[in-house]
Order: structure tokens, then sequence, then C-alpha cells
């Protein structure tokens, strides 16, 4: 996870495919995720500061899933940082579930780019370490993580360890460790960007199944605009730095859908083009 510059954005309730102006939007109130006027500034050690982000509101509703692109070093990761209070607003406030993020918040899930799995346990160990942590009697955390281990399709490999698995594999490990715990919102920062195409495209669909049996809200960063696009609900698009919500993108393509399929509706094509103008202009800025 980088510690580097920057944040996110998003607000408005969707209506149509067409783009809405960020200045336009307006916390929900039923919203998981708020951001109020938020900026951060850091502070190098010669003194020099930067403004990573400026000004910046969003608002994610319950159940809602986002992703989040905007140019290299716009802050994206910063942002998951915000939300898990592992880095704190100079200016402005966070809110998860209407309170202001002051600690890490137990309803909050983490997905990494670099698999976060204890190689020295297995996937059985690995899957029901969350709930043991919690405090769930190791018995019953371990038949979980085989109901878990079933589900994401590892049902074979309980007693494996994670350097006896492919990149797919322990993604799924990540998966079946973050859903084991219930999240009600699920921060994911370019989880499948190590994935071969296949494997990536196997993945997401298993995400999307995931989630909308869950029910939790997703924030999902990428720098795959068709990944965005295909996965979620809305799409936020970030300036260059100091970063701000430039505009936002509601995907209004049927659910479920087959990340295979759904790249070639017409819709998600002329959304592409649309959502690459935008980003193209902010690449050409840094």
């Amino acid at each position: 996870m980088s510690y580097a510059t920057q944040a996110i954005a998003s607000q408005q309730p969707p209506s149509s495919l067409q783009p809405k102006n960020a200045a336009a939007s307006a916390p929900q109130a039923d919203a998981a995720i708020e951001f109020d006027k938020v900026s951060l500034r850091f502070i190098a050690p010669d003194g020099t500061a930067t403004l990573a982000l400026r000004n910046f509101s969003m608002s994610v509703a319950k159940g809602e899933f986002i992703a989040i692109v905007g140019p290299t070093g716009s802050g994206k990761s910063t942002t998951l940082n915000l939300i898990t209070s592992l880095l704190q607003p100079t200016v402005g406030e966070v809110r998860v579930m209407g309170k202001k993020v002051e600690q890490i918040d137990p309803r909050i899930g983490f997905v990494f780019q670099a698999d976060a799995v204890f190689p020295w346990k297995s996937v059985r160990d690995n899957v029901a370490a969350g709930p043991i942590f919690r405090g769930t009697p190791r018995a019953q955390a371990l038949k979980l993580a085989d109901e878990w281990i079933h589900r994401v399709g590892l049902a074979n490999f309980g007693n494996h360890y994670p350097h006896q698995l492919s990149g797919g594999m322990r993604k799924r490990v990540a998966l079946a460790q973050t859903f084991i715990n219930q999240p009600e919102i699920l921060l994911m920062d370019e989880p499948f960007s190590a994935l071969d195409m296949q494997t990536r495209t196997l993945m997401q669909d298993e995400l999307l199944r995931l989630w909308s049996a869950s029910g939790g809200s997703v924030v999902f960063v990428t720098h795959d605009l068709e990944e965005a696009i295909a996965l979620a609900d809305r799409v936020f698009v970030l300036t260059a730095r100091p970063a701000t919500l430039k505009r936002v993108y509601e995907i209004d393509l049927p659910r479920p859908r087959v990340m295979s399929e759904v790249r070639y509706d017409p819709q998600f094509i002329d959304l592409s083009k649309r959502i690459w103008d935008d980003l193209r202009e902010e690449v050409h800025i840094q």
C-alpha cells in the first residue's frame, strides 16, 4: 500500500450515462463514506510542503461499487489511507457510516496490490486468521474458513502454503481472507494488476459475485479504465496533483455483468472513449 501523495472523490446521485460535474455533487444521507472539503498536505524533512489533495468532497452510498482512476501520483491510494485513518486530513473531515474517521474501523476490509498472506501459514490458517484475531474460537473459525475456501474455488488447497499457489490462487485466498470478516466497506488498491489478462478477468468475475452477495460498499483503485467501467456503478476521475474530483461517470450497464462480454457493449466503448479523454488531459498536465 502506498503512503505517497493524494486522494479521491465523488458525489451526486446517479441518473444517466452523462459525466457529472464534480462541483455539483452533494453528500448522500445514506453514505457509507464521505469526504467533506478535504485537503491534505505533506511536509518533507526539509520543510517543503506538498499539497496532495485540495478541497475534495465525495460520497459513496451503502452497497455501491465505485472505481477511482487518475494519473499516476494523483492520490488514489492516499484516499484509501484517509478512509482507514492511516492518514489524517489537514483540512476537512472524512466520515465512515456518519462518524468522523479517527481510528481503523473493524467494518472495513482492505485488499492490497501485494499478497497480504502469512507465508508460514496454510491457506486454511490464513483465511481463519481474521476471525481468530476478532475473538472467534479456533474450531469455529476453521470451519468458517473451510466454507470460504470452497466459495472461492480452492476447496482442494486448504492445506497448501502460499508458495505452492499461483498468483490467481493467492488472490482468491486474499478475497476469502477479507470476505470472511463480512466487511461493510471494502477498499481495494489495484488488487489484480499483477495478474495475466485471463486470470484477471476470472478474478474480476469472482469479486463481483462475492460483492453482490455481501451488500457492502467497494472503493476500487485502478489504472485500468476498462476494469473500472466493467466493475463499478460509478467511476471517479481525479485531476493531476493537487488532486480534486474532475468528473463522475455513472455506469448504467445492467448487472450481473460478465467481464468477458461487457467490454463489447456499445455503451461501454463510448464510456471508455469519454473517460480516456478526461484522463488524457490530466496526464498531459503532469
